[in-house]
């Protein structure tokens, strides 16, 4: 009997392995639940379903892209269309790796000594911000650059809220670190920038969004590039967001930034040509910015003041000057974004409107001897945006027929292409930060495709329209 016992010992381990199998399937369990809500799981469930069922649509109605594609050949203005498409897909394809091979060489640039460190001043405009500007000068203080060098100015834009309270009481907890400034009415996030301009005494001048934390280091990184390149201009600053723990949308935003910005302009800022510095975090030679001040804030579209794109503008304004403008993936900021779609649209609204304009003034010297060296970068950048925006309505019209004609085939292409351009979002986020999250770049792309695409037409239609459209009451913290 003992003898049986013992043979059968390896019958009793062999059972153990359903046990530690079905344990790993509990933690799996366990950790998705703590990673996703009900609601996001849902989402992103949704997400992968909609894109193999779309794969599927094409697989089945693939025939009537065959018969469409022969149908175009026999008439000159579907060879017409043809052609261009063709054209337009071996552009960005080609644009595509060729930014990828930019990225690929591109390296931020590392801080400089403290004895390097130009004097600079930050420069925190707030409008109905509640507690959060509080947070965003708090986050400023606490940064290791030489006290002796930073000057911290907060201008109130004439703010309805308890804005002004809780910049006195940073007043009061800072002493003489920190200038605050009040306007008598609110005249616009351009107009406060424009005050601090003209008072700042830094010879780098750094804005920072008063919804915005900044790391430790963010500051040294952000302007250590001025000291290495008399030509730098400006610099952008890396934006992450920072309420992207409860609400979806902020989640999907996130990976949407990081591409944007660790991805696009790190391959900007080896053409020397960043686009634009997000107001958020950005940094600028106050020469530069002097040199320019009296267009900038007397800018004009259409005979209507600007009073949005000002961060845009302002890169603008540097380009033309022959600048080089660039990018610092290791100076971070984490910045509040929009959590419903209506604070969605009307970011993007604000933004295309803006880019509509610049793109405007920029082909007014793109393609002058604008600055020594290479200007082929700037240029081809240039080129890109224009096609973006030219090409918004045909695109549109297209889509529109696509769907009355072949709906089942056009959600099926649609599905497709999405699953194809967002994995690399998904590959490139998950590369550097968390592989879980990356996967909203899937649902961002469809919130994208169906809820935004009307926004570069609209923008366009509407681009003499002022408004900063989610300039409202800050909810209570």
């Amino acid at each position: 009997m003992p003898q049986i016992n013992t043979k059968s010992a390896p019958t009793s381990n062999h059972k153990t392995t359903p046990k530690k199998s079905n344990s790993l399937i509990i933690r799996s369990i366990k950790f998705l639940k703590k990673t996703f809500t009900r609601v996001e799981g849902a989402v992103l469930l949704s997400s992968v379903i909609l894109i193999g069922i779309g794969i599927y649509f094409f697989s089945v109605f693939y025939g009537d892209y065959d018969l469409l594609h022969i149908e175009r050949m026999t008439s000159f203005w579907g060879l017409v269309l043809m052609g261009v498409f063709s054209i337009l897909l071996v552009y960005k394809v080609s644009l595509f790796l060729f930014m990828l091979v930019k990225y690929i060489q591109y390296k931020p640039i590392a801080s400089v000594t403290d004895q390097e460190l130009p004097t600079c001043t930050i420069i925190v405009p707030a409008y109905n911000e509640g507690k959060q500007v509080w947070d965003t000068l708090m986050s400023l203080t606490q940064s290791d650059y030489p006290q002796n060098k930073l000057e911290l100015l907060a201008i109130d834009d004439g703010s309805k809220d308890d804005t002004w309270e809780w910049m006195l009481k940073a007043k009061t907890q800072l002493g003489d670190r920190l200038v605050i400034l009040q306007q008598p009415e609110n005249k616009g996030k351009r107009h406060a920038l424009y005050r601090g301009f003209n008072l700042g005494t830094g010879s780098i001048f750094v804005t920072v969004d008063s919804d915005s934390v900044v790391k430790e280091d963010t500051l040294r990184n952000l302007v250590s590039p001025f000291v290495n390149n008399d030509t730098c201009g400006a610099v952008a600053g890396n934006i992450r967001v920072l309420n992207n723990k409860k609400e979806m949308l902020p989640k999907m935003l996130d990976v949407s930034f990081v591409q944007s910005f660790e991805f696009i302009r790190s391959a900007e800022s080896k053409l020397n040509s960043v686009l634009c510095t997000p107001g958020a975090l950005a940094a600028y030679r106050s020469s530069a910015v002097h040199q320019c001040l009296p267009e900038w804030i007397n800018q004009s579209f259409m005979g209507n003041p600007s009073d949005i794109g000002e961060d845009r503008a302002m890169t603008n304004m540097i380009l033309k000057q022959g600048k080089h403008v660039l990018f610092q993936s290791n100076a971070v900021a984490y910045t509040n974004v929009p959590v419903e779609y209506t604070g969605l649209y009307k970011m993007f609204i604000r933004w295309g409107r803006s880019n509509v304009r610049e793109n405007i003034e920029m082909s007014k010297y793109v393609f002058t001897n604008f600055r020594d060296g290479k200007k082929s970068g700037a240029r081809l950048l240039f080129v890109s945006q224009f096609l973006e925006i030219m090409m918004s309505f045909p695109v549109l019209f297209l889509m529109l027929f696509f769907i009355v004609t072949h709906p089942l085939l056009f959600i099926g292409s649609t599905f497709l292409s999405i699953l194809v351009i967002s994995t690399f979002s998904v590959i490139f986020y998950a590369y550097s930060y968390k592989i879980t999250e990356a996967f909203w770049a899937y649902s961002y792309s469809i919130l994208y495709t169906f809820g935004l695409f009307w926004i570069t037409p609209y923008a366009i239609v509407t681009a003499n329209r002022r408004g900063w459209l989610t300039r409202g009451l800050a909810e209570k913290k």
